[in-house]
């Protein structure tokens, strides 16, 4: 059985959303156990089914719109985030979701969880959907703003292997995130990164990318720094939501288009569903020393449910085990 530890509380709907969705995810998967940290007299009355799933009372929970998320982790010890982090850090689960606040979700990964000794740096990695219907894995979008040659060189290792063992991608091809394709542009840093990552035995190195080709990737893995990977990933949100809007808009300003939209409804449907955010999972924290899963603040059900089954899926895998057996050794 795969035990799933699910920070109840955590998100901008807290219980509507992680309730609802883990009991889907139990219905769907018959190995999945759930235990729910959260306050319990909101729980009971949304859990119609209790098959395989537990709760563990708190009623403490981080607020979204917390400014201070060291302070946080340290000081709210007994809300619903902590304890969920701590059970998997105690093997009293196999992993941990949340669709808390980014921020203290990356503190409390560092105090409570802890990095691979191996590791120097964690990052948020989400798999963004593209035109081919195959995801690509994009980090940092948001743990770290700065990072050193190496740090990118341990992400891209990292990542790689998540590529082949979750997206099944033989040789993962990697790209650095630039403002142009040819060696020598962007920042010292990328400069620098370029060349590291060319060298670096274990991965596929394929060059520069630009932000343009993000959504038509022509590699599997793309890295950068937190702070344009961030800019870079609520950029392609903004625009996926942006053209929908503009193409509902358009479909309701003429009889034609109503009725060209009878004619076009599944194709729509199916455009949507591509593009969604909701159905890739969320974002997984890289560097860590058990899994942990960052869900969208905003998730609805749905989107906490694959939330739940990407976790699943990479425990499944062994991911950390085959992580740290690609990872150089720790010097002494």
């Amino acid at each position: 059985m795969v035990k799933i530890a699910v920070d109840a509380n955590g998100g901008d709907y807290g219980v509507d959303t992680t309730v609802l969705g883990s009991m889907m995810a139990v219905k769907k998967f018959k190995d999945l156990e759930i235990i729910l940290y959260g306050d319990e007299t909101k729980i009971k009355p949304l859990l119609t089914d209790s098959t395989r799933i537990t709760v563990v009372h708190t009623a403490d929970t981080i607020s979204m719109g917390e400014k201070d998320p060291v302070k946080a982790i340290r000081s709210q010890k007994e809300a619903s985030l902590c304890l969920a982090m701590k059970a998997c850090k105690n093997g009293e689960a196999d992993a941990c979701v949340t669709s808390g606040p980014t921020q203290c979700v990356v503190v409390g990964a560092h105090l409570l969880v802890r990095r691979l000794p191996q590791m120097e740096r964690v990052a948020l990695c989400p798999f963004v959907p593209n035109l081919d219907g195959h995801p690509r894995l994009l980090l940092d979008v948001g743990a770290n703003v700065e990072l050193k040659k190496e740090h990118f060189g341990g992400l891209a290792l990292f990542a790689s292997v998540v590529s082949q063992e979750i997206l099944k991608v033989k040789e993962p091809k990697v790209g650095l995130l630039n403002i142009g394709s040819e060696p020598g542009k962007g920042r010292e840093i990328e400069k620098e990164a370029y060349y590291y990552l060319k060298d670096l035995n274990g991965i596929h190195f394929y060059g520069n990318v630009e932000p343009t080709e993000i959504i038509n990737c022509p590699c599997d893995v793309v890295v950068t720094d937190g702070f344009s990977g961030n800019i870079c990933l609520k950029t392609l949100e903004g625009t996926a939501k942006g053209m929908a809007t503009m193409l509902t808009e358009e479909i309701k300003s003429s009889l034609g288009g109503k009725i060209g939209y009878l004619f076009m409804r599944k194709n729509l449907k199916r455009f949507k569903r591509r593009m969604s955010s909701k159905e890739v999972g969320g974002a997984m924290l890289f560097g860590l020393s058990k899994i942990v899963v960052k869900a969208h603040g905003n998730s609805d059900p749905i989107a906490f449910f694959h939330a739940i089954r990407l976790s699943r899926e990479l425990v499944q895998a062994d991911i950390i085990n085959k992580v740290v057996s690609k990872l150089p050794p720790v010097e002494e």
